[in-house]
């Protein structure tokens, strides 16, 4: 009756040790990235033990709340200039900035004949409201920007754009048909080589500036092995596969 008890107990030790080495990563997760994040962290935690948790948000509203000290350990943002920011006045583990994700902007519609794969419905512009993201706030929406003037379509869809303080936003309002067209990511409406929903325009990469997506470890993450493990794991071939199949480029 003893060795029974003698292994319960040792295999009671494994475990307790098991859960003691598992840490929690406090992530600050651009808008964008919601769909990606959402399918990679069960095999984040599967793989390490860590726990992932996460928030979803406009990349320049983290900047201010990381800047006064909010308790995150990882910042996935959803440009390389926020994260270069914080880098550069003490807000991160120094040289731990990287690229996990290039971004692609799509024109969507909720109705899946409203565009033909080019920018036409949105020249002939008989449509009532154009969605965007802020575009001081949110990069995609400094994308979208860019695309209607270089498309010179900037002041004449000014009193129809409906402005969101994210592309999380932007997609609500056109899913919900308050807006018929709106530009957002396009991880937002793919999976594994086409749209999941409704009809689009993917925008040439050359019509807006590249959206390269940088990750670093924040000061309030440096000394947290699940904020290590987290950053490693985005860069591994499995999470690579995860995140090139809602859209997104890898540098």
């Amino acid at each position: 009756m003893l060795k029974p008890l003698k292994l319960s107990l040792a295999a009671l030790a494994l475990l307790l040790a098991g859960t003691a080495n598992a840490g929690e990563v406090r992530v600050a997760v651009a808008a964008n990235f919601t769909a990606p994040l959402q399918a990679l962290a069960p095999e984040f935690e599967k793989a390490t033990g860590h726990k992932l948790t996460a928030s979803f948000g406009a990349s320049g509203q983290f900047y201010a709340q990381i800047s006064h000290g909010a308790p995150f350990d990882v910042l996935l943002s959803a440009d390389d200039s926020t994260p270069a920011r914080l880098e550069k006045e003490g807000h991160s583990v120094p040289e731990s900035r990287f690229t996990y994700a290039i971004g692609s902007l799509v024109l969507w519609s909720a109705d899946d004949s409203y565009l033909d794969g080019t920018d036409a419905a949105l020249k002939a512009g008989q449509f009532r409201h154009l969605s965007i993201a802020n575009p001081k706030a949110a990069p995609y929406g400094l994308a979208a920007t860019q695309v209607l003037d270089r498309l010179g379509l900037s002041e004449a869809v000014q009193s129809k754009l409906v402005e969101g303080q994210n592309i999380t936003q932007v997609h609500q309002f056109v899913s919900t048909g308050n807006a018929e067209l709106g530009f957002i990511a396009l991880s937002q409406v793919y999976r594994d080589g086409k749209l999941s929903s409704g009809s689009a325009w993917i925008v040439p990469e050359a019509m807006y500036d590249p959206i390269r997506q940088d990750a670093l470890i924040l000061r309030q993450g440096a000394n947290n092995p699940a904020a290590t493990a987290l950053v490693e794991y985005l860069k591994s071939p499995e999470a690579a596969r995860v995140i090139e199949s809602f859209g997104y480029k890898l540098p």
